[in-house]
């Protein structure tokens, strides 16, 4: 076969008289075209997609260019701004005028009309009535005291220095807010006059910071007053008004809608299962509600309490075929009926603890005085647990704050005589390391078993509260009590206390046959206030210094946290410079909405007056409002405290969390400090105020 033919073209030039030209581009054309009909297809596509790229990238970076050449335009007024910064002449920015009214009026708007208070709604901060802002339109440049021509609106550029909150359109609020630390209210020099200032959550407001900037050097001796000014009939601009976050009626809102969840799903059972909606039965005798009623009576929360009131009286039985804990049922339903008794005056709640303290005496009917764990307050027969037949220590050597009382309420001494007989056998069993004591006692022998464990957590913490609680309680006269408090405290320090490596946090670790384990439960963390407690009361100094160093521990704990919120469990690194102080293993991380370390911050701040633990306290209930709160009512107790994006919701409220949590949040929020004055009540572990005995004088 023959090659095909070959094809040459020949472009010619022609041209004429006219010199006009002529050539066939046509071809040329044509031999570009055949070019790129020669590429392959992938080539061309390839080709046509960097085109395509190319051209979504011009597109997209047009918005920024835009930008940039427009934020030329402020580069001026920005500078400007920062110099008198600088200087510290605080310019007000553009489109706002504080209009001062007459001397001791209020303050006009452009109308002439006095206006009151108002709200910044992005701040929260009340705007009084002796600064109204007055927008105007926004002048070229910011230091020309002069109202200039209004010209188009621009974009408004960021403010550098103020949080980020404070980066936006710009109001009075923006004008006089400069954000500092703390600042605490001070005057100035007499001869410079007065500049109140108005500290907020970090925001700094002074008066004189509404004025108009001063005019530049060139511009001074042009400006001309538009209108005439006399001195004497002008005032002081007033401070803005600034409302500070009414803490306790913040804790009021938690109740309400803890109640509101409790009320609507889980209404007279024992706890409220608020993801879920629904409710869970441990005794079936209304526990949130009993735990909640003196509560609801210290927070003012009265129409809450006259329908849980009601319940009481006509729905709660204890006429019931069930088993009950000993120790839960007496701090939780005796001490909150007894409490309720003694706030209220009420002879009803005396009644019905009368009732339920009878229903619980057959749990003392044993071989060695030392009570079984639980009671059929229905069938009046007591038992110790299925799996064996020892009871916790701290189950037996806690319930005798509120038998006590219930003797001294009756008359009838049957109740103290069986829980004073519990602590006298304790206080001179064997088995004890330098007034540390094991976490079990067998109810047939009423000697310690599992010896060698020494905690002062689960299974054994509020023995050594209650040690010190019945000493204050009975009016100081028990030397036993105070001996074995003593002791016990000297024993911590022994054998228990130690301190972290990284930062030298002071915490309470445990003894397990000799060998240290840096493991602290919160249930510790009630420590501090017990300190504190028995410090207040004539205890020795370093004791209040242990106190302080515990709290800080048991802050820690928190706010190490991801989500602001203590673990169960915390492990101390002993270890200097390796790491963080604090380890929570997964199976420690939950959050069962505890009272303890609130508990002791509501000692603490009673005893030292340092504004810190309220705030310590405030960063605490926020998180419990950030991350346990359901939308429908309720607060949960949560999995996993390292995790603020899933912290995992465990779908039950415990009673506990209305009876003491946010109590003890109240009470140390309030500046009441005779409400429940620790010189008259003393509180029971479930946080029931009992009163301390005023004895006869000898």
């Amino acid at each position: 076969m023959y090659p095909p033919s070959r094809k040459d073209f020949i472009a010619l030039t022609l041209s004429d008289q006219h010199s006009r030209s002529y050539n066939n581009g046509k071809h040329r054309r044509q031999s570009c075209w055949r070019k790129w009909k020669q590429l392959s297809r992938l080539q061309r596509s390839l080709i046509l997609f960097l085109l395509a790229l190319l051209l979504i990238c011009g597109l997209l970076s047009y918005p920024s260019f835009s930008e940039q050449w427009r934020g030329m335009s402020d580069r001026a007024v920005r500078e400007d701004w920062d110099e008198d910064w600088e200087r510290g002449l605080k310019p007000v920015p553009p489109g706002v005028n504080p209009v001062a009214g007459p001397a001791g009026g209020p303050a006009v708007g452009l109308a002439g009309v006095a206006v009151g208070p108002e709200l910044d709604p992005e701040l929260g901060l009340a705007v009084g009535p002796g600064l109204i802002p007055e927008v105007i339109p926004e002048p070229r440049r910011p230091k020309v005291p002069s109202v200039p021509k209004p010209p188009a609106k621009k974009r408004p550029f960021p403010n550098k220095r103020g949080p980020p909150s404070l980066q936006k359109e710009r109001n009075v609020s923006d004008s006089l807010v400069k954000p500092v630390e703390k600042v605490p209210v001070e005057k100035a020099e007499e001869d410079e006059g007065e500049k109140p200032l108005v500290s907020w959550r970090g925001a700094m407001i002074e008066a004189d910071e509404a004025t108009e900037p001063p005019p530049s050097a060139h511009e001074n001796d042009a400006a001309v007053p538009l209108v005439p000014v006399n001195p004497e009939d002008t005032a002081p601009l007033a401070p803005v008004s600034v409302k500070p976050v009414d803490r306790l009626e913040m804790v009021r809102e938690a109740f309400r809608h803890a109640w509101k969840g409790y009320k609507e799903f889980a209404w007279g059972h024992d706890e409220l299962k608020p993801v879920s909606k629904s409710y869970g039965e441990w005794f079936g005798l209304g526990l949130t509600l009993i735990d909640a009623l003196d509560t609801m009576w210290i927070l003012g929360l009265k129409e809450e309490f006259e329908e849980a009131r009601k319940w009481v009286e006509t729905e709660l039985s204890f006429s019931k075929n069930v088993d009950v804990n000993l120790f839960e049922s007496t701090i939780r339903i005796l001490g909150g009926l007894l409490s309720t008794y003694h706030l209220t005056g009420d002879e009803m709640f005396l009644e019905k603890a009368k009732d339920i303290g009878l229903r619980l005496m057959p749990a003392f009917k044993t071989p060695s005085k030392i009570p079984f764990s639980d009671v059929n307050i229905g069938k009046g027969t007591a038992h110790p647990p299925r799996w064996t037949s020892d009871s916790t220590l701290a189950e037996v050597t806690s319930v005798q704050l509120e038998f006590r009382e219930l003797s001294r309420l009756t008359q009838d001494p049957q109740y103290q005589e069986v829980v004073n007989e519990v602590m006298r056998l304790v206080h001179k069993l064997p088995g004890k390391h330098d007034g540390l004591v094991p976490m079990f006692i067998n109810t047939n022998s009423g000697q310690f078993t599992h010896k060698g464990v020494f905690t002062l957590g689960a299974r054994a913490d509020s023995y050594y509260e209650y040690l010190l609680k019945q000493w204050i309680q009975g009016g100081k006269t028990e030397p036993d009590l105070l001996e074995d408090y003593l002791e016990a405290i000297e024993g911590v320090k022994k054998h228990l206390l130690r301190t972290s490596g990284p930062t030298k946090l002071t915490f309470v670790g445990e003894l397990n046959h000799n060998r240290f384990n840096p493991k602290m439960d919160h249930l510790v963390c009630f420590l501090p206030g017990t300190l504190a407690l028995g410090a207040h009361n004539g205890l020795p100094e370093d004791h209040m210094e242990l106190a302080l160093q515990l709290m800080e521990t048991c802050h820690q704990m928190y706010i190490q946290m991801e989500t602001g919120l203590s673990p169960e469990i915390a492990h101390f690194n002993l270890q200097p410079y390796d790491g963080r102080d604090i380890d929570v293993k997964p199976a420690d991380r939950h959050n069962l909405l505890r009272p303890e370390t609130v508990e002791s911050l509501f000692y603490l701040y009673r005893f030292t007056k340092d504004a810190k633990y309220r705030d310590w306290g405030w960063d605490i209930l926020e998180s419990f409002n950030k991350y346990t709160r359901v939308p429908s009512g309720g607060y949960t107790s949560i999995s996993n405290v390292r995790d603020p994006v899933n912290p995992g919701p465990r779908d039950k409220m415990e009673s506990f969390f209305l009876g003491e949590t946010l109590k003890y949040f109240y009470l140390l929020f309030s500046d009441d400090l005779e409400l429940l004055s620790l010189d008259k009540y003393v509180f029971n572990t479930e946080a029931h105020p009992l009163p301390i005995w005023q004895l006869p004088p000898v």
